[in-house]
């Protein structure tokens, strides 16, 4: 019988004789195995691992080459350059007394767009856009191209069709007129180039087609605008007033009006066409008001 803290026989009784060696049992082939091929790997591998590292370094792309632009895009971007000097941003202002210091201050009271008509500073713009300015006390200012701001004069109103003169005093370098076209051999399907001021965001580029012919709208004060021109180019609110262009650049309507529930651009744009506004405008410039 032995116990747990029974010491082993012969230490106990030969304290002076030296216990024998206990030697590990010898690694099996496996193990030697195991052992070289870590070997390899430590030689050879993490060589291989590390020379993949370099070769994978990153390397910034280079800058490709753009290649010419197409036909059409430059036939739209000379639309853009050759018309934008002649596209204005309309502000009315009024007058608003602030409820902090009891001063009053004027503020803007709305944004469309209009363009220059003669190197004489008349503007065409929308009726709708200056609406409130003479009922209301209110003043408006025209914004060119060149971040110039003059105050305008409300020249001559056609509330029936939509459409106003305005009247700056600017220097003839300044005042770009747009080439003047006709509406009468329009055809749907052909381009068309609206520039404006959506959101108030100056002198934005919209292109489209012409999608229907001999549209009948109804004017701020309810008479109806027959033989309107129905465009797909985005019309937005701020882009009342301003020019609908052909592949030519020329004026060939004025946006107005746009067919939305939600008050921004679905699809369906209408501008009065160049041959009535040329009629109108060429009146209100002569006599100020339409007979």
């Amino acid at each position: 019988m032995r116990y747990e803290n029974e010491r082993p026989y012969r230490e106990l009784y030969f304290p002076d004789e030296p216990a024998p060696v206990r030697r590990p049992p010898a690694p099996s082939q496996a193990t030697w195995l195991a052992l070289v091929a870590l070997a390899g790997w430590a030689l050879f591998g993490y060589t291989f691992v590390r020379d993949s590292w370099s070769r994978g370094t990153y390397v910034a792309p280079s800058v490709a080459a753009r290649g010419d632009l197409a036909a059409d895009e430059k036939a739209t971007i000379d639309i853009y350059n050759r018309s934008r000097p002649s596209v204005v941003n309309v502000t009315t202002l009024t007058a608003k007394r602030n409820r902090y210091n009891r001063s009053v201050e004027t503020v803007p009271a709305g944004t469309g767009s209009g363009f220059i008509w003669d190197n004489l500073g008349h503007v065409v713009t929308n009726y709708h856009v200056v609406e409130g300015v003479i009922e209301k006390g209110e003043k408006v200012v025209v914004t060119l191209d060149d971040e110039t701001t003059l105050e305008a004069v409300i020249w001559g109103v056609y509330p029936d069709k939509d459409l106003a003169v305005l009247k700056i005093v600017a220097p003839k370098e300044q005042l770009r007129p747009l080439a003047i076209g006709e509406s009468k051999n329009l055809n749907v399907g052909q381009k068309v180039f609206a520039i404006g001021n959506p959101f108030g965001l100056d002198q934005t580029l919209t292109t489209g087609v012409i999608s229907a012919l001999g549209r009948e709208i109804q004017s701020v004060n309810r008479r109806p605008i027959p033989g309107t021109i129905q465009t797909d180019a985005a019309i937005n609110p701020g882009n009342s007033g301003g020019p609908l262009l052909d592949s030519s650049g020329r004026l060939i309507g004025v946006n107005t009006a746009i067919y939305s529930p939600s008050g921004t651009s679905a699809g369906i744009g209408f501008a009065i066409p160049v041959d009535e506004v040329n009629r109108v405008v060429d009146q209100l410039v002569r006599e100020r008001r339409m007979r």
